[in-house]
C-alpha cells in the first residue's frame, strides 16, 4: 500500500482543511470588489486549487497552466518547461498563481517573470507548502498555507514520480522509495 511508503504524516487532513479555509477568508478580504482570476500550477495544485476556490466568498475565475522544472526527479532541474499555457489573457486582471509547493524558486520565480510581461493589474501567489530553506530566488508567497522543513514531502496533489497525489494529508516519503542504490 502506499500508505507504508509514508515515514510520517507531517499535516493531517483536518489541519489542510481547516487552513484552506483561512486562507480562502483571507483572499476573500483582501479581494472585496474585485474578481481574481486563479491560475493553477499543474499538476501539483489541482487539489489545493479546487479546495481554496470552493473557500473563496467573491466572484473569481480559473485558469491553469502546466510548468515542469523536475521530470521525475526530486531537484528541481533548473529549466522551465510551458507544457500547457493560460487559455484566457491577464491583461489588466487580479492574478493569484496558485502552487502546491515553494522551494528553490526556480520555477515560480520565471513564471511571475512571463506573467508579468502580459501586464496583469496585480499579481499574487498562493502556496500550500512553503519550504525557504531550499529557495535560491527571490520569490515570496502572499498567502502561505504551512511552512515545512527540507524533507521530500507528498499527498494533497503533491507526487514523486506521478504517485502519492491522492494521499489525503501531507506526508514525508521515505528515502529508500527515492533513493536509488
Amino acid at each position: 500500500m502506499m500508505h507504508d511508503d509514508i515515514e510520517r504524516v507531517l499535516i493531517s487532513e483536518e489541519e489542510l482543511r481547516a487552513r484552506v479555509q483561512a486562507l480562502g477568508k483571507e483572499i476573500s478580504a483582501d479581494y472585496v470588489g474585485k474578481e481574481p482570476i486563479l491560475i493553477s500550477v499543474l499538476r501539483g495544485s489541482y487539489i489545493f486549487m479546487a479546495d481554496l476556490t470552493r473557500a473563496i466568498d467573491c466572484y473569481c475565475t480559473v485558469d491553469f497552466m502546466a510548468v515542469s522544472s523536475y521530470g521525475s526527479g526530486t531537484v528541481s532541474s533548473g529549466q522551465v518547461n510551458i507544457i500547457k499555457d493560460l487559455s484566457d489573457s491577464i491583461e489588466g486582471k487580479d492574478v493569484i498563481v496558485v502552487e502546491d509547493i515553494l522551494d528553490s524558486g526556480n520555477t515560480l520565480h520565471y513564471l511571475f517573470q512571463l506573467l508579468d510581461a502580459r501586464h496583469p493589474a496585480s499579481i499574487r501567489l498562493a502556496t500550500l507548502l512553503d519550504k525557504p530553506s531550499r529557495r535560491t530566488k527571490p520569490v515570496q508567497a502572499n498567502y502561505v498555507g504551512f511552512t515545512v522543513p527540507d524533507a521530500f514531502v507528498v499527498g494533497y496533489g503533491l507526487d514523486y514520480d506521478e504517485r502519492y497525489r491522492n494521499l489525503p494529508y501531507i506526508g514525508v516519503l521515505k528515502p529508500c522509495v527515492y533513493e536509488h542504490p
